[in-house]
Protein backbone atom coordinates (compact mmCIF):
# COMPACT_ATOMS: atom_id res chain seq x y z
CA UNK A 1 0.00 0.00 0.00
CA UNK A 2 1.18 3.23 -0.58
CA UNK A 3 1.10 6.67 0.94
CA UNK A 4 -2.02 8.34 0.23
CA UNK A 5 -4.54 5.15 -0.70
CA UNK A 6 -7.62 6.31 0.28
CA UNK A 7 -9.43 3.62 2.32
CA UNK A 8 -12.29 3.18 5.10
CA UNK A 9 -9.61 4.17 8.42
CA UNK A 10 -11.89 3.44 11.07
CA UNK A 11 -11.83 0.10 13.43
CA UNK A 12 -8.11 -0.31 11.34
CA UNK A 13 -4.74 -0.60 12.87
CA UNK A 14 -1.81 0.52 10.44
CA UNK A 15 1.22 -1.17 10.49
CA UNK A 16 4.18 1.02 9.26
CA UNK A 17 8.11 1.65 9.59
CA UNK A 18 10.41 4.31 9.36
CA UNK A 19 13.35 3.07 7.14
CA UNK A 20 15.84 5.57 8.25
CA UNK A 21 15.27 5.70 11.84
CA UNK A 22 14.86 1.53 12.21
CA UNK A 23 11.53 1.96 13.54
CA UNK A 24 8.02 0.13 13.28
CA UNK A 25 5.23 1.43 14.77
CA UNK A 26 1.34 1.12 14.35
CA UNK A 27 -1.78 4.15 13.70
CA UNK A 28 -4.47 2.39 15.02
CA UNK A 29 -8.08 4.16 15.05
CA UNK A 30 -11.03 2.91 16.71
CA UNK A 31 -14.91 4.13 16.95
CA UNK A 32 -17.19 1.30 16.44
CA UNK A 33 -15.13 -0.80 18.13
CA UNK A 34 -15.07 1.51 21.30
CA UNK A 35 -18.68 2.61 21.03
CA UNK A 36 -19.99 -1.25 21.02
CA UNK A 37 -17.33 -2.45 24.15
CA UNK A 38 -18.12 0.77 26.46
CA UNK A 39 -22.22 0.47 25.39
CA UNK A 40 -22.41 -2.86 27.12
CA UNK A 41 -21.98 -0.98 30.33
CA UNK A 42 -23.24 2.13 32.19
CA UNK A 43 -19.48 3.17 33.01
CA UNK A 44 -18.98 6.38 35.03
CA UNK A 45 -16.63 8.79 32.58
CA UNK A 46 -13.01 8.22 35.14
CA UNK A 47 -13.49 4.11 34.47
CA UNK A 48 -15.20 5.00 30.50
CA UNK A 49 -12.08 6.83 29.78
CA UNK A 50 -9.20 3.67 31.82
CA UNK A 51 -10.98 1.25 29.24
CA UNK A 52 -10.88 3.16 26.22
CA UNK A 53 -7.08 3.66 26.83
CA UNK A 54 -6.81 -0.13 27.79
CA UNK A 55 -8.49 -0.84 24.60
CA UNK A 56 -7.05 1.30 22.25
CA UNK A 57 -3.21 0.19 23.69
CA UNK A 58 -4.74 -3.13 23.53
CA UNK A 59 -5.48 -2.90 19.25
CA UNK A 60 -1.97 -1.53 19.23
CA UNK A 61 0.16 -3.87 21.19
CA UNK A 62 -2.08 -7.15 19.77
CA UNK A 63 -1.35 -6.01 16.08
CA UNK A 64 2.29 -6.18 16.51
CA UNK A 65 1.98 -10.28 17.67
CA UNK A 66 1.60 -12.96 15.28
CA UNK A 67 -0.98 -14.12 17.22
CA UNK A 68 -2.67 -17.84 17.14
CA UNK A 69 -5.04 -17.35 19.81
CA UNK A 70 -5.42 -14.12 22.38
CA UNK A 71 -3.44 -11.57 23.91
CA UNK A 72 -4.85 -9.83 27.12
CA UNK A 73 -4.06 -6.97 29.31
CA UNK A 74 -4.63 -7.18 32.58
CA UNK A 75 -4.93 -4.04 35.22
CA UNK A 76 -5.01 -4.60 38.71
CA UNK A 77 -5.83 -1.79 41.49
CA UNK A 78 -6.34 -1.51 45.25
CA UNK A 79 -8.13 1.61 44.58
CA UNK A 80 -11.80 2.18 43.28
CA UNK A 81 -10.82 0.24 40.09
CA UNK A 82 -10.30 -3.49 41.49
CA UNK A 83 -9.14 -4.98 37.47
CA UNK A 84 -9.63 -3.71 33.79
CA UNK A 85 -9.99 -6.89 31.67
CA UNK A 86 -9.21 -6.68 27.57
CA UNK A 87 -8.51 -9.56 24.94
CA UNK A 88 -7.63 -9.03 21.80
CA UNK A 89 -8.13 -12.41 19.35
CA UNK A 90 -6.01 -12.41 15.96
CA UNK A 91 -7.32 -12.73 12.42
CA UNK A 92 -8.50 -16.52 12.26
CA UNK A 93 -7.72 -16.10 8.02
CA UNK A 94 -5.57 -14.05 6.04
CA UNK A 95 -8.08 -10.70 5.37
CA UNK A 96 -10.46 -11.25 8.53
CA UNK A 97 -10.97 -8.84 11.24
CA UNK A 98 -9.12 -9.49 14.82
CA UNK A 99 -11.58 -9.01 17.54
CA UNK A 100 -11.22 -6.91 21.11
CA UNK A 101 -13.20 -7.10 24.16
CA UNK A 102 -12.76 -5.29 27.13
CA UNK A 103 -14.91 -4.84 30.71
CA UNK A 104 -14.09 -3.21 34.09
CA UNK A 105 -14.73 -4.46 37.68
CA UNK A 106 -14.56 -1.36 40.44
CA UNK A 107 -16.29 -0.41 43.87
CA UNK A 108 -18.48 3.27 42.60
CA UNK A 109 -18.66 3.67 46.38
CA UNK A 110 -15.05 4.62 46.02
CA UNK A 111 -14.52 6.91 43.55
CA UNK A 112 -12.97 10.01 43.97
CA UNK A 113 -13.18 13.55 42.92
CA UNK A 114 -9.14 12.67 41.27
CA UNK A 115 -8.55 12.20 37.46
CA UNK A 116 -9.31 8.34 36.17
CA UNK A 117 -5.92 6.72 36.24
CA UNK A 118 -5.35 7.85 40.22
CA UNK A 119 -8.76 5.51 40.84
CA UNK A 120 -6.62 2.88 40.34
CA UNK A 121 -3.86 2.99 43.05
CA UNK A 122 -1.02 0.49 43.78
CA UNK A 123 -1.28 -2.41 41.83
CA UNK A 124 0.35 -4.26 38.58
CA UNK A 125 -0.33 -3.78 34.71
CA UNK A 126 -0.18 -7.20 32.69
CA UNK A 127 0.53 -8.48 29.14
CA UNK A 128 -0.90 -12.16 28.69
CA UNK A 129 -0.03 -14.07 25.50
CA UNK A 130 -2.22 -17.32 25.14
CA UNK A 131 -1.12 -18.88 21.79
CA UNK A 132 -3.80 -22.11 22.59
CA UNK A 133 -4.25 -25.53 22.73
CA UNK A 134 -0.48 -27.19 23.18
CA UNK A 135 1.11 -24.15 24.12
CA UNK A 136 2.62 -22.53 27.23
CA UNK A 137 0.68 -19.08 28.09
CA UNK A 138 2.99 -16.08 28.58
CA UNK A 139 2.42 -13.30 30.84
CA UNK A 140 4.62 -10.27 31.72
CA UNK A 141 3.96 -7.70 34.70
CA UNK A 142 4.85 -4.69 35.77
CA UNK A 143 3.99 -2.32 38.52
CA UNK A 144 1.42 0.52 37.97
CA UNK A 145 3.59 3.59 37.27
CA UNK A 146 4.10 6.62 35.26
CA UNK A 147 0.31 8.92 35.10
CA UNK A 148 -1.65 6.89 32.28
CA UNK A 149 -2.15 3.35 31.63
CA UNK A 150 0.32 3.96 27.98
CA UNK A 151 2.87 5.14 30.57
CA UNK A 152 2.81 1.45 32.16
CA UNK A 153 2.58 -0.21 28.71
CA UNK A 154 6.21 1.68 28.05
CA UNK A 155 7.53 0.66 31.21
CA UNK A 156 6.36 -2.93 30.41
CA UNK A 157 8.23 -3.06 27.29
CA UNK A 158 11.39 -1.60 28.63
CA UNK A 159 11.52 -4.10 31.79
CA UNK A 160 10.60 -6.75 30.27
CA UNK A 161 11.89 -6.87 26.32
CA UNK A 162 13.91 -4.25 26.63
CA UNK A 163 12.42 -2.57 23.46
CA UNK A 164 11.99 1.13 23.49
CA UNK A 165 8.73 1.70 23.07
CA UNK A 166 5.99 4.88 22.96
CA UNK A 167 2.75 5.95 22.76
CA UNK A 168 0.40 8.54 21.64
CA UNK A 169 -3.04 8.15 22.48
CA UNK A 170 -6.12 10.06 22.48
CA UNK A 171 -9.86 9.15 22.98
CA UNK A 172 -13.14 10.86 23.90
CA UNK A 173 -17.11 11.32 22.87
CA UNK A 174 -17.44 13.26 19.66
CA UNK A 175 -19.89 14.30 17.22
CA UNK A 176 -19.89 14.71 13.48
CA UNK A 177 -22.66 17.02 11.92
CA UNK A 178 -26.03 15.37 11.45
CA UNK A 179 -24.91 12.32 13.68
CA UNK A 180 -25.23 11.38 16.96
CA UNK A 181 -22.40 11.79 19.59
CA UNK A 182 -20.32 8.40 20.10
CA UNK A 183 -16.73 7.60 20.97
CA UNK A 184 -13.96 7.98 19.20
CA UNK A 185 -9.97 6.71 19.74
CA UNK A 186 -6.93 7.04 17.97
CA UNK A 187 -3.44 6.27 18.76
CA UNK A 188 0.39 6.26 17.82
CA UNK A 189 3.12 3.11 18.96
CA UNK A 190 6.40 3.68 18.26
CA UNK A 191 8.94 0.72 18.79
CA UNK A 192 12.42 0.33 18.07
CA UNK A 193 13.43 -2.95 16.42
CA UNK A 194 15.10 -5.61 18.54
CA UNK A 195 18.65 -5.36 19.18
CA UNK A 196 20.68 -8.98 19.97
CA UNK A 197 22.45 -6.35 22.81
CA UNK A 198 20.69 -3.44 23.56
CA UNK A 199 22.34 -0.63 25.34
CA UNK A 200 20.44 -0.18 28.37
CA UNK A 201 21.79 2.82 30.73
CA UNK A 202 20.70 4.12 34.38
CA UNK A 203 16.87 3.71 35.12
CA UNK A 204 15.10 7.17 35.28
CA UNK A 205 11.20 6.21 35.83
CA UNK A 206 9.09 5.89 39.01
CA UNK A 207 10.20 3.50 41.05
CA UNK A 208 13.89 3.18 39.96
CA UNK A 209 12.03 1.40 36.74
CA UNK A 210 13.29 1.49 33.32
CA UNK A 211 11.90 3.62 30.72
CA UNK A 212 11.87 4.12 26.52
CA UNK A 213 14.53 6.72 26.97
CA UNK A 214 16.78 4.67 28.75
CA UNK A 215 17.41 2.17 26.16
CA UNK A 216 20.14 2.33 23.63
CA UNK A 217 22.82 5.02 22.62
CA UNK A 218 24.53 6.92 19.90
CA UNK A 219 23.00 7.08 16.54
CA UNK A 220 19.64 4.78 17.21
CA UNK A 221 19.56 6.68 20.72
CA UNK A 222 19.59 9.80 18.79
CA UNK A 223 17.12 8.07 15.75
CA UNK A 224 14.86 7.35 18.86
CA UNK A 225 14.78 10.82 20.24
CA UNK A 226 13.86 12.34 16.78
CA UNK A 227 11.42 10.52 16.27
CA UNK A 228 10.12 11.33 19.74
CA UNK A 229 9.84 14.81 19.11
CA UNK A 230 8.17 14.51 16.05
CA UNK A 231 5.21 12.77 17.47
CA UNK A 232 5.37 15.39 20.43
CA UNK A 233 4.33 17.12 17.28
CA UNK A 234 0.96 15.88 17.22
CA UNK A 235 -2.41 16.85 17.91
CA UNK A 236 -5.45 14.97 19.37
CA UNK A 237 -7.95 15.52 16.49
CA UNK A 238 -5.06 14.42 14.52
CA UNK A 239 -5.02 11.20 16.12
CA UNK A 240 -8.70 10.80 16.25
CA UNK A 241 -9.63 11.64 12.71
CA UNK A 242 -11.86 11.27 10.86
CA UNK A 243 -10.82 14.00 8.70
CA UNK A 244 -6.93 12.91 8.40
CA UNK A 245 -6.11 9.99 6.86
CA UNK A 246 -3.20 7.51 9.09
CA UNK A 247 -1.18 7.34 6.01
CA UNK A 248 -1.54 11.51 5.57
CA UNK A 249 -0.62 11.45 9.49
CA UNK A 250 2.31 9.90 8.85
CA UNK A 251 3.62 12.22 6.12
CA UNK A 252 2.77 14.96 8.62
CA UNK A 253 4.29 13.49 11.02
CA UNK A 254 7.50 11.59 9.51
CA UNK A 255 7.61 12.02 5.96
CA UNK A 256 12.15 12.86 6.06
CA UNK A 257 12.43 9.00 8.10
CA UNK A 258 10.73 7.70 4.85
CA UNK A 259 7.47 5.78 6.31
CA UNK A 260 6.21 3.14 4.59
CA UNK A 261 3.27 1.08 5.62
CA UNK A 262 1.93 -2.14 4.88
CA UNK A 263 -1.93 -3.66 5.10
CA UNK A 264 -4.14 -1.73 7.15
CA UNK A 265 -5.48 -4.62 9.86
CA UNK A 266 -9.58 -4.19 10.24
CA UNK A 267 -10.89 -4.50 13.76
CA UNK A 268 -14.10 -5.38 15.62
CA UNK A 269 -15.90 -5.99 18.33
CA UNK A 270 -16.01 -9.49 19.64
CA UNK A 271 -16.80 -11.59 22.23
CA UNK A 272 -16.49 -15.69 22.52
CA UNK A 273 -18.79 -16.14 25.23
CA UNK A 274 -21.36 -19.11 24.74
CA UNK A 275 -23.67 -21.00 26.63
CA UNK A 276 -21.90 -24.26 26.24
CA UNK A 277 -18.61 -22.38 27.58
CA UNK A 278 -20.32 -21.10 30.77
CA UNK A 279 -21.90 -24.78 31.10
CA UNK A 280 -18.18 -26.63 31.07
CA UNK A 281 -17.26 -23.74 33.58
CA UNK A 282 -19.68 -24.77 35.62
CA UNK A 283 -18.80 -28.52 34.88
CA UNK A 284 -16.48 -28.22 37.78
CA UNK A 285 -18.64 -28.02 40.32
CA UNK A 286 -20.39 -31.03 42.53
CA UNK A 287 -24.67 -30.22 42.60
CA UNK A 288 -24.58 -29.43 45.77
CA UNK A 289 -23.09 -26.39 44.79
CA UNK A 290 -24.61 -25.92 42.31
CA UNK A 291 -27.80 -26.04 44.29
CA UNK A 292 -27.06 -23.28 46.24
CA UNK A 293 -26.37 -21.21 42.49
CA UNK A 294 -30.51 -21.95 42.10
CA UNK A 295 -32.69 -18.68 41.69
CA UNK A 296 -36.21 -18.05 43.13
CA UNK A 297 -37.22 -19.29 39.67
CA UNK A 298 -35.54 -22.55 39.85
CA UNK A 299 -32.63 -21.76 37.07
CA UNK A 300 -28.98 -21.03 37.38
CA UNK A 301 -28.08 -17.43 35.01
CA UNK A 302 -24.55 -16.69 34.39
CA UNK A 303 -24.01 -12.70 32.70
CA UNK A 304 -20.72 -12.31 30.41
CA UNK A 305 -19.15 -9.71 32.10
CA UNK A 306 -17.47 -8.44 28.68
CA UNK A 307 -20.63 -8.48 26.54
CA UNK A 308 -23.27 -8.45 28.70
CA UNK A 309 -25.09 -11.61 27.45
CA UNK A 310 -27.12 -13.50 29.55
CA UNK A 311 -27.13 -17.26 29.99
CA UNK A 312 -30.19 -19.61 31.92
CA UNK A 313 -29.65 -23.25 32.74
CA UNK A 314 -31.54 -26.07 34.34
CA UNK A 315 -29.54 -26.75 37.42
CA UNK A 316 -30.21 -30.70 36.61
CA UNK A 317 -27.91 -30.50 33.23
CA UNK A 318 -25.15 -28.37 35.09
CA UNK A 319 -22.52 -29.78 37.77
CA UNK A 320 -19.46 -32.54 37.97
CA UNK A 321 -22.24 -34.57 38.49
CA UNK A 322 -24.45 -34.08 35.66
CA UNK A 323 -21.31 -34.75 33.55
CA UNK A 324 -20.65 -37.93 34.99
Amino acid sequence: MTIGTQIAWDDTVLPFQLDRSDIRGRVARLDGVLEQVLSKHDYPPQIESLVAEAALLTALIGQTIKLRWKLSLQIRGNGAVKLIATDYYGPTDDGAPARIRAYAMFEAAELTAGDAFAQIGAGYFAILIDQGEGTVPYQGITPIAGGSLSKCAETYFAQSEQLPTRFELSYGRSQVPGATETWRAGGVMLQHMPKASPSVGEATGEGGLLTHADILAGDEGENWMRANYLLDTVEELELIGPQLAPTDLLVRLFHEEAPRVYDAQPVRFGCSCSADKVRDSLAQYPQSEIAEMVTDEGIVTADCQFCGAHYEFDPATLGSDARA
